[in-house]
């Protein structure tokens, strides 16, 4: 029998197909405009060979090879659920008396789960808080260093994630949009609940109205064709220099806004002295950029309104504070901060939803649980944490004890995706005595485990998908069993927490529709408060969705418009309640590799001083997957050369090293070394090298930490070094690479088959 249930997804929402018990098709959201192909790959990757069908223990760990043990090539063993409860509930009462509760690292991080009740950090994270407490990090992969250097400066993080100035509002009063990094429509269909829907359209709609969009990146891809866009080349990590220098050109002109650098900002005369020698033509010899084209996008600045942004992959570089400080004070120089439709913000382009017009509703999440525990470590600094016990990390002005880690326990997220130097990791990840890992499918995280828990995915539960972005609350019905003997996480925990004596409080004595029920009730009363009357649950649950408020006709929003207005009445939260072009709290901090305004700092790999041979590699997000979610998809597989990720290569970069298109490439540094196939594209500036990320990690080796990776894993080559000490956060963007062609026998891709399994249930 067929069924239609409705879901979500981070790549959309999407009505389930099924028969039989079986995810046969998808269909998208009726009223998407612009539904994502991602949707297709779901019935292959829900049924995929890489399911885990039971709880595994690692054979090593069974035996006693816990502390010091390398992980990911030993046999798994099967156990059963009282098992596996019983060993967690033991494990983790052992660690806690044995080391303390800071010797537990809840590590989880991740796009596990559009629906806001099944998020599995939300759950782990509320049973280890409740069990007395763990060790979490703090901060995003994808704008960790923004996240800690933009309060300094603006006050606020609502510039890189929040609700910045929409594209109502840029489509209205801006001309120009220079746009660091570029715009990437693909990017545009996946957001942190489901529901981007009018990302493409508004972007092009800007376009259409007048607003001249330059892509400044060494891609021309980075926008789509219909934005015809202009494009300046620029070599990866030198954007903070151009802007530096188109700073010098305004100033050069006597042009800069002296009116607001005076009553909106602070340290403009500290900034202004050190502009003198950043010339267009100092610029040029550090960005390929010709310094007739800076002065031009200088002039261009000062002659229209112009909204500023830069990508959130312009961070994760050596020293990433600096282009976004710089890219500040440019907009300060300008003085368009607050204006209609113009001024600065970050991430347009990065991910869907950021710059949607919108109003502010209240959004649904499971209650927070304090955390008894303190310590914490920012994201980026996981083999740290591990390498160093007892050691102290500099971050934000702060000396961070690194607590000795006995105990990881990872839910919904995959270090072995998103983390740098992954041989790195794999050392570090020797270091614990147990490592637990909830996983629907056999991902690399879950294959360097002590403990495997198999997960559901979210086809096999009911939960409430939704994200301050969406513009629909989206019920997600259950369309198919759980697989083999999988579980949702709030019920294994809850098992867990019941041999340790706190289920009720965990639970608060709900199943799964009582939470549901509860979650969505406090929702519709946060509603009520700002108007808005949303339908009963039973009628939500049968609709399958709540369509919420548009902003008005006509209406508009632009961010900092009231401080824009009066800086005294609405002052930001700084130190001073301006800008911050200097700030006095970070130069206090005295670190060598961030100042206290922005400048012009030589990365420690760029082009500028790389060997002949070699060029830079750039990690990005794909238009295939999910990062590395829906890898074993068909839409993945489908654009992938013999089996490998392919690395984007500019012709001219081929031929000079005799390379085909199709070829399949060693790519390789002093970190590590990934095959990868070889597609020419144009549109790449010389030098420059794509690689995607979200491959799962196959090492031909598995547990031996130097092993090539045979599916195309940009980060066993990307550095494990931090932005800076002042943020400490992620440098992947700054990475150099040779390439050589591969002429042995093309090894077998085994990411997407389980590992050895022993058969004997121990």
């Amino acid at each position: 029998m067929t069924e239609i249930k409705p879901h979500a997804a981070h790549w959309g929402f999407f009505d389930a197909v099924t028969e039989n018990g079986r995810l046969v098709g998808v269909r998208p959201f009726a009223q998407d405009p612009v539904p994502a192909t991602l949707i297709e790959s779901m019935p292959e990757t829900v049924h995929s060979a890489a399911r885990v069908d039971r709880p595994y223990v690692r054979k090593g760990w069974l035996e006693g090879r816990r502390r010091g043990a390398l992980r990911g090539g030993d046999a798994f063993v099967p156990v059963s659920w009282d098992r596996v409860t019983r060993l967690l509930a033991e494990e983790t009462a052992r660690v806690r008396a044995e080391h303390g509760d800071a010797a537990i690292y809840g590590g989880s991080y991740g796009w596990s789960s559009a629906g806001r009740f099944h998020h599995a950090k939300s759950q782990l994270q509320r049973f280890l808080g409740m069990g007395g407490g763990y060790t979490y990090s703090v901060n995003a992969y994808s704008y960790a260093t923004a996240q800690a250097l933009v309060p300094h400066i603006m006050g606020t993080n609502e510039v890189v994630l929040g609700r910045m100035t929409d594209w109502a509002a840029i489509a209205r009063h801006a001309k120009l949009m220079l746009c660091f990094g570029g715009l990437a429509a693909k990017n545009g269909y996946v957001t942190s609940g489901g529901a981007a829907m009018t990302y493409g359209p508004n972007m092009r709609r800007a376009a259409a109205a007048g607003v001249r969009m330059v892509n400044i990146s060494p891609y021309r891809g980075d926008t789509e064709d219909a934005l015809n866009a202009e494009w300046v080349p620029i070599r990866p990590g030198t954007d903070a220099a151009l802007m530096l220098a188109i700073l010098n050109h305004i100033v050069a002109l006597g042009r800069e806004d002296r009116g607001f650098l005076a009553t909106h900002c602070v340290g403009w005369d500290k900034l202004r002295a050190t502009l003198d020698d950043r010339t267009p033509e100092w610029a040029e010899g550090i960005t390929g950029v010709p310094a007739s084209t800076i002065r031009d996008l200088a002039q261009r600045c000062l002659d229209n309104p112009t909204m500023l942004t830069a990508a959130w992959s312009l961070q994760r570089a050596d020293y990433g504070e600096q282009p976004y400080w710089a890219l500040v004070a440019l907009a300060a120089a300008l003085g368009n901060i607050g204006k209609p439709g113009q001024g600065v913000a970050f991430g347009y382009g990065s991910s869907g939803g950021i710059g949607n017009p919108r109003r502010e509703m209240p959004s649904i999440s499971l209650p927070a649980t304090r955390n008894p525990v303190s310590h914490f470590i920012p994201v980026g600094r996981i083999s740290e944490l591990l390498e160093r016990p007892g050691g102290t990390l500099t971050y934000n002005g702060r000396d961070l004890p690194l607590p000795d880690i006995r105990m990881i326990w990872w839910a919904g997220g995959n270090p072995f995706h998103h983390h740098q130097d992954l041989n790195r990791l794999l050392r570090a990840w020797s270091h614990p005595e147990t490592i637990v890992v909830s996983e629907p499918w056999w991902t690399a995280v879950a294959r360097h485990a002590d403990i495997v828990l198999p997960a559901t995915t979210t086809l096999e539960r009911n939960d409430i998908g939704h994200s301050s972005r969406d513009r629909f609350l989206r019920a997600m019905h259950q369309a198919i069993p759980p697989q083999g003997q999988a579980r949702n996480d709030h019920d294994m925990l809850a098992d867990i927490a019941d041999a340790a004596g706190f289920r009720d409080r965990f639970t608060e004595q709900r199943d799964e529709g009582a939470w549901l029920r509860f979650l969505y009730d406090k929702w519709r009363t946060a509603c009520g408060r700002v108007g808005f009357d949303a339908p009963n649950f039973d009628a939500f649950w049968a609709a399958g969705h709540v369509e919420l408020p548009e902003l008005p006709p006509g209406e508009e929003y632009t961010q900092f418009a009231d401080f824009r207005a009066d800086p005294e009445e609405h002052p930001l939260d700084t130190p001073s309640g301006k800008v911050e072009l200097f700030s006095e709290t970070i130069a206090g901090f005295a670190l060598p590799d961030c100042p206290g305004l922005p400048t012009w700092i030589t990365p420690r790999e760029w082009l500028g001083g790389a060997a002949q041979d070699e060029l830079h590699l750039l990690s990005y997000q794909p238009p295939t997957r999910l990062h590395s979610q829906l890898d074993p998809g068909p839409i993945a597989a489908r654009d992938k050369i013999q089996g490998r990720e392919p690395i984007l290569m500019h012709p001219d970069d081929a031929a000079a090293r005799g390379l085909t298109d199709g070829q399949v490439l060693r790519v390789f540094n002093a970190r590590g070394a990934c095959l990868a196939g070889l597609r020419l594209d144009d549109r790449l500036l010389r030098g420059v090298v794509l690689l995607a990320t979200g491959a799962w990690f196959d090492p031909l080796e598995p547990g031996v930490p130097g092993s090539l990776c045979v599916h195309g894993n940009p980060n066993v080559l990307t550095a494990d070094v931090a932005t800076s000490s002042l943020t400490q956060g992620l440098s992947a963007q700054s990475c150099l690479v040779r390439v050589e062609p591969w002429t042995g026998e093309l090894p077998p891709v085994r990411a997407h088959i389980p590992p050895v399994i022993e058969e004997a249930a121990a």
